[in-house]
């Protein structure tokens, strides 16, 4: 048998005091905790609690408007006829149709912005008296046809209200002058509905000594268009003279948004 050697043993014996001794410390310490949780008052103690302080803040409407001259003019141009015979009210009315068409595309007009409005076929009832009781029995036939036509050069209203007069048409309708394509005005004037927003909220602010702060968030509103000069109605038929002096006018393109501003 090997003999032990006498330094492992004590190598050994100092490892095993050395483990009793931080066993010991650890379950010391552990006591202390135990008895510090089952004696200390924790019921009075007093721990606050955490929060978020959340900034004050203003909600301001901020508007920005242009002047815009109208892009756009629509006219209505519309023929109607009365016949015993059905067929040949509805050729009478398609033919002066087809020739309003043909004026209006040698004006310059695009096909796209010719459309038909409303068409519509009936036939009326007419009263007569037998023996003494009034009776209704089907009458004549009267057929409509309309159509509108957009104009994109406003300055040549005038021009083309003589051409719709001088066709077929029993009645004519217009100019309607409206605001065509707005996005880019709409664009630009985001900025200064922003800005008039923020000219507001610092009066806020400096009437309730506080300072403005940064914008927390926007929103925009609904543009509206108001168009002052709407429309003129010539209500003449084939022949008539036409092409009266119409002015274009402009519309008003605006724009709303809601800022929040932080103040401090």
């Amino acid at each position: 048998m090997e003999e032990n050697n006498p330094v492992q043993v004590k190598q050994t014996q100092a490892k095993s005091s050395s483990f009793l001794s931080n066993l010991f410390v650890s379950v010391f310490v552990l006591g202390l905790l135990l008895a510090a949780f089952y004696f200390l008052p924790w019921k009075d103690v007093k721990w606050g609690k955490i929060e978020l302080a959340q900034p004050s803040t203003i909600v301001v409407t901020g508007t920005a408007e242009s002047k815009e001259k109208t892009q756009i003019a629509t006219f209505t141009a519309g023929v109607s006829a009365v016949s015993d015979n059905k067929d040949e009210a509805i050729n009478s009315v398609n033919q002066k149709v087809d020739e309003i068409i043909s004026a209006v595309l040698k004006f310059g007009i695009e096909k796209a912005d010719i459309k038909t409005e409303n068409l519509n076929i009936y036939q009326q009832e007419e009263s007569y008296w037998e023996e003494g009781r009034q009776k209704t029995r089907p009458g004549q036939w009267r057929v409509g046809n309309s159509i509108s036509i957009i104009l994109r050069d406003v300055d040549r209203a005038s021009e083309l209200s003589r051409v719709l007069t001088q066709t077929g048409a029993t009645n004519v309708y217009g100019p309607n002058f409206s605001l065509d394509n707005t996005k880019a005005v709409e664009e630009s004037l985001i900025k200064d509905a922003i800005e008039n927003a923020r000219n507001k909220a610092q009066k806020i602010a400096d009437l309730s000594g506080k300072k403005l702060g940064e914008i927390v968030n926007v929103s925009e509103g609904y543009p509206s268009q108001v168009t002052p000069y709407l429309r003129s109605d010539f209500g003449l038929g084939g022949g008539g003279g036409g092409g009266a002096p119409i002015e274009p006018g402009s519309g008003t393109v605006s724009k709303t948004v809601t800022v929040v501003f932080e103040i401090k």
